[in-house]
């Protein structure tokens, strides 16, 4: 997956959630501000620091109400003050993770799916709607997943998998997802889980979309609900693989 062009500039700040202001860095239009699209809903607790760097997408397409969308930030990871300086970039368009996921999937590219059974499939169906019976409920639940595969095994169930971008590093160093309460995170935790109790097999897949990240937890300093939702969800057998975003500045975002 590759993103050409992208234009470098200085994160002045974000509003309104899906509004970024944006000072361009180079090119024939450095120094101009730009309001670009935010295609993050979260908190996007400490990846969201203004003055990093930044790189937007640019669009022509004449029907979009603005023609930038930002793409990713490299970030600090030292304290101020602290000897040398590490950074690290990473993806904010939640909308990639998918597509991430997807071409990892396709391609069998990782190892670890190899290991999971996850790289041999006869069918991959985008956004999956299900049915589950949720405890505590009378009636059927409308659910949406990312995933589902089927394997080429005749008469194997089918495998539902739900991707969840994973941004946030705090201050200790470790990856946490939620980045603030996500009750749809709940939720979808709770529809895998009932699907494996009616027999089939989930997988939550943690798209690590930050390059100074080396493990993952839920935050459950943010959400506990969560965290107990993610701890009752892997003791029904829901599986969980965290996958990691190769991020570079070649003009591009690969997977």
């Amino acid at each position: 997956m590759e993103l050409e062009g992208l234009y470098r500039g200085r994160l002045i700040r974000r509003y309104k959630r899906f509004f970024a202001e944006v000072e361009l860095l180079e090119g024939e239009r450095a120094g101009e501000v730009v309001t670009a699209h935010c295609p993050n809903t979260g908190s996007m607790r400490a990846v969201c620091v203004e003055g990093c760097e930044v790189w937007l997408s640019p669009s022509d397409n004449p029907k979009r109400k603005l023609a930038w969308t930002w793409e990713l930030i490299r970030l600090p990871l030292d304290p101020p003050g602290a000897d040398g300086r590490r950074e690290a970039l990473v993806a904010v368009h939640t909308g990639r993770a998918n597509a991430h996921v997807e071409a990892a999937l396709q391609q069998a590219s990782v190892s670890v799916l190899h290991d999971m059974g996850l790289a041999d499939f006869a069918r991959l169906k985008r956004e999956s709607r299900v049915e589950v019976l949720l405890p505590g409920n009378d009636t059927p639940e409308r659910s949406r997943l990312d995933f589902q595969m089927w394997p080429k095994e005749e008469g194997a169930a089918s495998i539902y998998l739900e991707v969840k971008q994973l941004t946030l590093r705090e201050s200790d160093g470790h990856g946490y997802f939620p980045d603030s309460v996500s009750t749809r995170a709940q939720r979808h935790l709770a529809s895998l889980a009932a699907l494996v109790a009616a027999g089939h097999r989930c997988v939550l897949v943690f798209c690590v979309a930050h390059d100074g990240i080396e493990d993952v937890a839920p935050a459950a300093h943010l959400d506990p609900a969560y965290a107990q939702a993610f701890a009752q969800a892997q003791a029904a057998g829901v599986e969980v693989l965290a996958l990691g975003m190769q991020i570079t500045l070649e003009e591009s975002l690969s997977a």
